[in-house]
């Protein structure tokens, strides 16, 4: 049986925000790299049964990452993050956007700030993430693609990675 680990999902409907708390069973700098090393997010940054392709990642102020989650039959739903501000096992900001495979960002879909933050809990971890829409609408959108659902199912994959890489 796992250990129940604190997630939180909170909308703000006035601030155009969700708000992300995780708590990890492994401690903050394996949760960081998970974050950001590509071999590692490969292995878990997309709901099951999608997986995570990586084209190109470059982790610095100003770098980006540029991944497809991809769908058992082969249909790739792309993805840029361009990274803002990295302070190293502490937190990165970044701005996140539906793409296409050259990394052409899509400008009918919403583009959100996300602010990740890492902290120490004991023997275990917490990782925030607070994403900014422009819009209200445009947070209504990523609710309705199912975000809430889509983070559940890839944070677990997350706790299994752990698992496996704590051994």
């Amino acid at each position: 049986m796992k250990n129940i680990m604190q997630f939180d999902f909170l909308v703000d409907k006035e601030k155009n925000t969700l708000t992300i708390r995780r708590e990890f069973a492994a401690d903050r700098q394996l949760v960081w790299d998970a974050h950001t090393t590509r071999e590692l997010l490969d292995q878990w940054f997309a709901p099951r049964p999608l997986i995570t392709k990586t084209k190109s990642m470059d982790f610095r102020d100003g770098g980006h990452w540029l991944y497809a989650m991809v769908e058992p039959e082969g249909k790739e739903y792309w993805a840029r993050l361009d990274y803002v501000k990295i302070q190293p096992i502490e937190k990165y900001t970044a701005l996140d956007g539906f793409c296409d495979e050259t990394g052409t960002l899509n400008p009918n879909l919403p583009r959100a700030q996300w602010d990740v933050t890492f902290e120490d809990l004991a023997q275990h971890s917490l990782v925030q993430t607070i994403v900014s829409y422009r819009s209200l609408a445009d947070l209504e959108t990523v609710i309705q693609m199912g975000m809430k659902e889509g983070m559940t199912s890839t944070l677990e994959r997350l706790d299994d990675l752990l698992l496996k890489l704590k051994k």
